[in-house]
């Protein structure tokens, strides 16, 4: 049977929102653990049923010493980066600027994966979290839909934390979370406030051209050094989830419980791994991730670290320095530095890309207009960027046509009168 079908096949488990179980109060019987199937299978895994109002939920707990190496860094590093961020101020969204180690609090779910909304099942919340010299690694299993408030309240009576630290949960994870706690809220604590740290945004941002893909697994493997064998790929999750939910044996479950834990890890060495890019950027190798750093940075209002790091890309003979030049040039100009800014649009109308062309030649024609009051000038690199703007491949923008025709028109009128006053 194709996975689609299989997974067609267990809709019915799926706790829907107009299932009575969340529309009115559950009620079960009493458990005990010798009702609990496979249950010393699961505690030879290391989970423990947690009791809840008639029903339960398994925990399960792993912890590493902070000398544990996964991948190119030992979690030991984290404390260095925390302890940057603090001395830097740094305006930056991954900043833990007035935070502690202890604040941040890695996380990452599995769903039945069935589309957004209520129809999609939440059964594993994994977390984890520094304490004293240890990382404590938990889990929390979903044993059967009719047990979501054993699981959440398993889950929100332990945390307290500052800083969620995800891998695209701002889009997809926390936004299950709160929909799955909207529907029994009414029987477990309320969701806690914090900040969000997503590293997908920040993967995309600086290796989205560089890699054929910013997934989790793919960044591990080609940035972070981390290798996975005989891991249950997350796309069989849903699967191995509902033929537990059929027999009861937790054996599958295993497979997806060690893929759920490494996807934690691995956001403590994309965290650490990150920060050192941003932080040390001066003294970074890749000009590549320099020069999105810069971009970055330029865009948080960091001008100064920006404009130094725009500087040393532009050093360079690799294919961002126009990018860089230009980048740098536009901050020139943003912060008055006239000279410098027109020299470097000079440069890379000179020598860059065509599209680079276009966009230093309308520079280049504006100031000639407005500040030296040239139109001869103007019109000159205005009609070649018209030219080189003709040449690119791709699609051409009408709005960006009819503004070089208005420009231009605008031009010849005015070099056509500034010769009948001053002829010759």
């Amino acid at each position: 049977m194709s996975i689609k079908g299989k997974l067609n096949r267990y809709k019915n488990h799926i706790v829907k929102e107009v299932d009575t179980a969340f529309n009115k109060k559950l009620i079960h019987t009493s458990m005990k653990d010798h009702e609990i199937p496979f249950l010393e299978k699961w505690r030879s895994f290391g989970a423990e049923p947690f009791y809840f109002d008639g029903s339960f939920c398994f925990v399960r707990t792993v912890d590493y010493p902070l000398d544990y190496q996964h991948g190119i860094y030992p979690f030991s590093k984290l404390a260095n980066v925390v302890d940057m961020w603090n001395s830097q101020g740094l305006n930056h969204p991954l900043s833990t600027n007035g935070h502690k180690m202890s604040d941040l609090f890695f996380f990452d779910t599995e769903t039945t994966g069935l589309g957004g909304g209520a129809g999609n099942t939440i059964f594993l919340l994994g977390h984890a979290r520094v304490q004293k010299d240890r990382i404590i690694l938990k889990q929390h299993f979903l044993p059967n839909p009719g047990a979501e408030v054993a699981l959440y309240q398993s889950f929100l009576s332990i945390v307290d934390y500052k800083t969620l630290v995800t891998y695209n949960g701002k889009a997809f994870d926390w936004p299950q979370v709160k929909t799955r706690h909207t529907l029994i809220r009414d029987a477990i604590p309320k969701l806690p406030e914090f900040g969000h740290f997503d590293l997908y945004h920040a993967s995309r941002r600086l290796w989205k051209n560089k890699l054929e893909s910013v997934r989790l697994a793919n960044v591990e493997k080609e940035i972070l050094g981390i290798k996975r064998v005989g891991d249950v790929p997350g796309f069989l999750a849903p699967i191995l989830y509902f033929d537990y939910l059929d027999n009861q044996d937790p054996e599958g479950i295993f497979g997806i419980l060690q893929h759920n834990e490494i996807d934690i890890l691995s956001l403590i060495s994309l965290y650490i791994h990150l920060s050192g890019i941003i932080l040390q950027s001066e003294s970074n190798d890749n000009i590549s991730e320099q020069f999105e750093v810069a971009k970055w940075l330029d865009t948080l209002g960091e001008t100064k670290k920006a404009e130094s790091l725009y500087e040393q890309v532009a050093e360079h003979n690799e294919l961002d320095v126009m990018k860089a030049k230009l980048a740098l040039a536009f901050l020139y100009k943003k912060q008055n530095k006239v000279d410098e800014s027109i020299h470097l649009f000079h440069e890379i109308f000179e020598i860059g890309f065509e599209g680079e062309k276009v966009i230093s030649g309308i520079e280049l024609s504006k100031h000639y207009e407005h500040r030296v009051k040239d139109f001869k000038k103007a019109l000159s690199f205005a009609s070649s960027s018209f030219e080189y703007w003709k040449n690119q491949k791709g699609e051409r923008k009408k709005k960006e046509e009819v503004d070089f025709v208005k420009r231009l028109n605008r031009l010849e009128r005015k070099f056509q009168k500034e010769k009948e006053i001053f002829p010759g």
